[in-house]
């Protein structure tokens, strides 16, 4: 299949694009001599790469213990070392974090880049730190499969290729961050490598565990955000409330702008907001640090404060911008002698289910099919929150995430990765890094 005859005279870009575009279109696949050897590397390299998964679990590397996600980081930059990659640790003083894992490799053929990141949401002091064989295949483990075990298959597929004398038909950048669990700020020099990153190159893939289904793979992630409704209305005996010149109280106006929020856009596909917490009384203190508050009031006396935060998810941003409007639209109709302020703060943008992220996937599935494992088709968006994908999705023709080692119970102390599909994750991304590889 000789694609440069389809592609003389555009554009590298465009050529790209139009080539791989045509690739997934007329292709019929099945495994090459190479592609059979690929997934043979893959399994003879499994004994090391759990090895390497036990070492990494049994470092702790929650967000906050800066010490043990940078030895992650060195673990891990020594191994991508090891493969020739140049490797560069950024240092997280000016976001208040560890820091981020960059390593890259080749100057020809597609830019591919993979993401993953370093951190647990397990703390230091938590008591769940080591790795744990278990019976039928399996292992538990602080970050287990969120998502050390993801940064294992990227390195055994890299590895797989390197070793079959196809790396270097790819340009490869690898980000793994020290805060995706909980994020640094500002985000403008937290996300700074991974945009810039996903700024240079042409596909993304992400090596979360997705839902933690084998058969399935995630092409859309909700945005993450929170928002804060504020009211103060008039106080004054509770004998005299509802009426116009009194009004209803800060309560109440709370109670109408939420459930106009409700009403108007509870039905919305794939949009959801909640509030979490709600104060309300003669006095409200709201810590915004630690989620918590205070209230006083008395029961006859009107509520004359009351502050509501909560948040919002939404699967583009298109949605996002209008459910917004329509909150901070039906905030704005206050009611009598009442006055609501809305704020919304925007954390994780939404990775949308384009065209391309769809091609990439049907790729993936046909890999799958090929390698034996069954296909694999997309993601309830519902099922799969925002990741460090979410900020490189805009900027990159294709985009695929949940392609780490599968599990169960992530963020728990029953976080579980069945095992079994180290080496058919890995096979599968390998693949389709090779099949991208061939489209030039």
């Amino acid at each position: 299949m000789n694609l440069n005859t389809h592609c003389q005279g555009l554009p590298a870009k465009i050529a790209w694009v139009w080539g791989l575009w045509w690739l997934l279109a007329g292709a019929v696949w099945s495994l090459d001599s190479t592609e059979k050897s690929i997934a043979d590397a893959i399994v003879a390299g499994q004994a090391k790469a759990l090895e390497l998964l036990e070492t990494s679990v049994n470092i702790n590397s929650g967000t906050m213990n800066f010490a043990g996600v940078k030895a992650t980081g060195e673990l891990f930059q020594q191994q991508f070392a090891d493969l020739g990659f140049d490797t560069q640790w950024i240092d997280g003083t000016p976001f208040e974090r560890a820091g981020h894992l960059v390593a890259s490799h080749g100057t020809k053929g597609p830019k591919i880049l993979l993401i993953g990141h370093l951190d647990t949401v397990f703390p230091i002091d938590s008591p769940f730190q080591q790795y744990e064989l278990l019976p039928d295949n399996r292992a538990r483990g602080p970050g287990i499969t969120d998502m050390k075990g993801g940064n294992v298959v990227m390195l055994l597929a890299l590895q797989s290729l390197l070793q079959n004398g196809v790396l270097d038909q790819l340009q490869v950048r690898v980000v793994l961050a020290g805060d995706e669990e909980r994020r640094g700020k500002p985000y403008s020099l937290a996300n700074a490598a991974l945009i810039e990153a996903a700024q240079w190159a042409d596909v993304a893939l992400g090596f979360e565990d997705g839902d933690s289904d084998p058969r399935t793979a995630v092409i859309a992630r909700r945005s993450a955000g929170s928002w804060t409704l504020t009211i103060a209305a008039g106080s004054g005996h509770s004998s005299q409330i509802f009426r116009e010149d009194v009004g209803n109280g800060a309560i109440f106006e709370a109670a109408r702008i939420l459930d106009g929020w409700r009403e108007a856009l509870s039905d919305e596909p794939n949009l959801t907001f909640n509030p979490g917490l709600i104060l309300g009384g003669t006095a409200v203190e709201r810590d915004r640090v630690r989620a918590m508050g205070s209230a006083a009031g008395k029961d006859n006396v009107i509520a004359g404060h009351a502050t509501v935060s909560g948040g919002i998810r939404a699967l583009s941003q298109l949605q996002l911008d209008a459910a917004i409007a329509t909150m901070q639209e039906i905030a704005s109709e206050s009611g009598p002698n009442a006055q609501a302020s809305f704020e919304f703060f925007p954390a994780y943008p939404p990775m949308a289910p384009t065209d391309g992220n769809r091609r990439l996937l049907a790729m993936f599935d046909s890999a799958s099919r090929d390698l034996g494992h069954g296909s694999v088709t997309a993601v309830d968006p519902r099922r799969a929150g925002a990741a460090d994908i979410s900020f490189a999705a805009e900027y990159v023709d294709m985009a695929l995430d949940g392609l780490g080692l599968m599990g169960e119970g992530g963020h728990t102390v029953d976080e579980i990765a069945d095992l079994s599909t180290l080496v058919s994750q890995t096979q599968r991304a390998a693949v389709v890094l090779y099949r991208l590889s061939q489209q030039q």
